[in-house]
């Protein structure tokens, strides 16, 4: 009788230790070692179903966060929401980010959707400053706390897709900048899956500013999408992203550091140069240093041994709704159905020839020489003429085609950086720009 007495009291007060436990480790699992609080602002910058994946790559990193203790007043989420509901989405009000996945879009916030996801409304979130649309969350970190950022979308050099607008890396470092010197962190890290995504961060980040970045590509080239779906009928998740994402999924956060993430997403991201850049000098933090904390072994509802098979359908970003199409008119069931889709790939077809012909029509007008004409198209430059380029790039954006909604288009402006950095006049450039584009840009092609 006595032992049983014991045992009981014994029970009782290992219960009320874990009752008392409980919210002191949910507390813990939301801060860094020194006492700060983690935050996170998670960033899919595109609209329309052929960019599914990137909201998919947000949603699926908003699971990581909760699930490790990230509480949601902690998060900020920008995203259209134009995908869980869309009408060619077979699983209305569900995400996935891989074949056969679980549903990322459940508890999703939706803090800034639609018109309100614009660039302007990042970066108010970013230093704070409430915006007059949205939510109103930003991110309320000081001084001792760490802050993550993830941001996808398309890319062109020293520029970001971001709904109907672009974000320059002039604005965002800037922003970055006033972050730093008004103390809004002790440690940053900020993911990037965007083409030439390298070119927001090169030459431009001070390693004195406590800033960890990583971007999909170098500065100069593409990133990829993979996991293309059958039922889907698009791409649910972007190389890069999917690395880093399932990545997190398989380890311990508690344990993995963020240089041995970096060093396996390199690694397995073949289709594009992965790369880092900032301060280097926290890169043995730990993931739950800005994950979180809380269930920090490996995720087995998330990550069930399924196949990595990204990587291995892998296509340029931009090229998304082409081959999205090309396998659909593949899968079509009868001539109606295969007729309807081949009309859409002539439309899309058509769409990209007039913005290569405008494209080249302009370079056309300003070249002086063979030499020149060749050197302009020769490949992205390291751009250094900056107030020239956002200058064309800025009138191109105005009054030829919307940026932000043309991937194709974002292909084509490192002929303007050519040019300043051949050291054409801006104003020429300017000028030539106007004289092809006299209108408003052309609405863009519907794809759903």
């Amino acid at each position: 009788m006595a032992m049983n007495s014991l045992c009981l009291v014994v029970l009782m007060m290992i219960s009320t230790g874990l009752a008392l436990s409980v919210p002191d480790l949910e507390a813990v699992s939301n801060e860094v070692p020194d006492g700060g609080k983690l935050w996170a602002v998670l960033v899919a910058g595109s609209m329309g179903y052929f960019n599914y994946r990137h909201q998919a790559d947000v949603c699926h990193a908003y699971q990581i966060l909760s699930r490790h203790g990230i509480p949601d007043e902690n998060i900020v989420v920008m995203m259209f929401d134009d995908i869980a509901y869309n009408t060619m989405n077979p699983t209305p009000g569900k995400i996935i980010n891989r074949p056969n996945g679980t549903n990322v879009y459940t508890g999703v916030p939706r803090d800034y959707t639609e018109d309100d996801n614009t660039p302007e409304n990042f970066l108010s979130v970013l230093k704070g400053e409430k915006p007059t649309s949205g939510s109103g969350k930003v991110l309320g970190s000081n001084e001792n706390d760490h802050v993550f950022v993830y941001f996808a979308d398309h890319g062109a050099p020293g520029l970001l897709g971001f709904g109907n607008s672009i974000l320059k890396a002039d604005a965002l470092i800037d922003t970055l900048q006033e972050m730093s010197e008004k103390k809004r962190y002790k440690k940053l890290v900020f993911y990037v899956e965007a083409c030439e995504s390298g070119s927001m961060f090169q030459n431009l980040l001070p390693d004195s500013w406590n800033i960890y970045a990583t971007t999909a590509s170098n500065a100069t080239t593409s990133s990829y999408a993979c996991y293309y779906d059958t039922d889907y009928q698009t791409f649910l998740g972007d190389v890069y992203s999917v690395k880093w994402l399932e990545d997190t999924d398989r380890e311990n956060v508690a344990k993995e550091t963020f240089e041995k993430q970096f060093k396996i997403v390199k690694n397995q991201t073949t289709t594009s140069e992965v790369c880092q850049f900032g301060t280097l000098d926290f890169v043995n933090d730990h993931l739950a240093d800005f994950f979180g904390n809380k269930n920090t072994a490996p995720d087995e509802d998330a990550w069930d041994g399924f196949p990595d098979t990204c990587g291995a359908d892998a296509v340029e970003s931009h090229m998304v709704p082409m081959v999205s199409l090309q396998n659909r008119l593949v899968e079509a069931q009868g001539q109606e159905e295969a007729d309807e889709i081949q009309k859409e790939m002539n439309e899309l077809s058509a769409r990209w020839d007039t913005i290569r012909s405008t494209v080249q029509t302009i370079v056309n007008s300003l070249v002086e020489n063979d030499d020149d004409f060749h050197h302009v198209w020769s490949g992205t430059p390291e751009i250094s003429e900056r107030e020239c380029y956002y200058a064309a790039i800025d009138t191109f954006h105005e009054q030829c085609y919307n940026l932000g909604q043309e991937s194709f288009a974002m292909r084509l402006v490192f002929t303007f950086a050519n040019f300043c950095e051949m050291g054409y006049k801006t104003q020429d450039i300017v000028a030539a720009i106007e004289a092809e584009c006299a209108a408003p840009p052309q609405p863009k092609i519907t794809l759903v």
